[in-house]
């Protein structure tokens, strides 16, 4: 345990001397800036159209922050030998990840909450509650995912393009279910196939389109039994996808 506390409060000062909190401060500024820009347009309904805006944004944006920073700091490792110093130490290497995973969770929590603030403008406390706890779940997903990918593909363009096509594909998967489903004509073979595909795939990615959701902002907060939902997929998949980077972790040589 004190090795995993070492290498996430390592992680911590990273993010603090590589200015990522200035970073986040810049870019939740920046959206504030733009979605009271569009309050002023707006006709009707402005402080609705604000809100869901600022929110859209601060989500996207968190997300990238996130992923962007796991991918390079470990890149950055690999490359100045910092990874195999660290494995060659008389220790698990889970010690190794969950160290890193942990320094890298304490970052996401920060970013949730950061993105937070501005919206205590405009939301219920309570729906404003439930969705930073759906972000840092969200986060939380993603961290893991980076770092599963940047351990097995070991370059910053590759696993940006995986964690970015997982990520686009569980946001984008309702839709592509529907419209998969939606034959205008007696459904083929060929459709049936690509339905079946679609299914299979909607059933291997978190539903990350009905996590972190805008309507619990403006409408009445959903109840204990979606933040349940929302933390039980967390934990599922962060379990699944712990182990695929552990396995591809042990079986490397470093």
């Amino acid at each position: 345990m004190p090795i995993v506390a070492s290498l996430a409060k390592a992680v911590l000062l990273e993010a603090v001397r590589n200015r990522l909190l200035w970073l986040a401060a810049v870019v939740i500024v920046a959206a504030f800036g733009f979605a009271q820009f569009l309050n002023q347009v707006a006709i009707t309904e402005s402080r609705e159209i604000q809100a869901a805006l600022l929110a859209a944004l601060l989500r996207v944006a968190a997300v990238f922050i996130v992923v962007t920073f796991v991918i390079t700091s470990m890149v950055r490792e690999s490359s100045d030998k910092v990874t195999e110093l660290m494995l060659s130490l008389p220790a698990p290497r889970a010690i190794y990840f969950f160290g890193k995973f942990a320094g890298y969770a304490a970052v996401a929590l920060i970013l949730a909450l950061l993105c937070t603030l501005p919206l205590a403008l405009f939301a219920h406390p309570g729906g404003l509650a439930i969705w930073a706890a759906s972000l840092l779940c969200e986060l939380l997903i993603v961290t893991a995912m980076s770092l599963f990918c940047v351990l097995s593909l070991t370059q910053v363009v590759p696993a940006f393009a995986a964690v970015a096509g997982f990520y686009l594909l569980s946001r984008s998967m309702a839709a592509m279910q529907i419209i998969a489903g939606a034959a205008l004509q007696q459904p083929t073979l060929t459709d049936r196939v690509v339905n079946a595909i679609v299914e299979l795939i909607a059933l291997l990615l978190p539903a990350l389109d009905r996590m972190t959701q805008t309507t619990w902002l403006l409408e009445s907060a959903p109840g204990a039994s979606t933040l349940g939902a929302i933390a039980g997929q967390t934990a599922i998949y962060l379990v699944l996808i712990g182990a695929a980077a552990l396995f591809d972790l042990y079986r490397k040589n470093f």
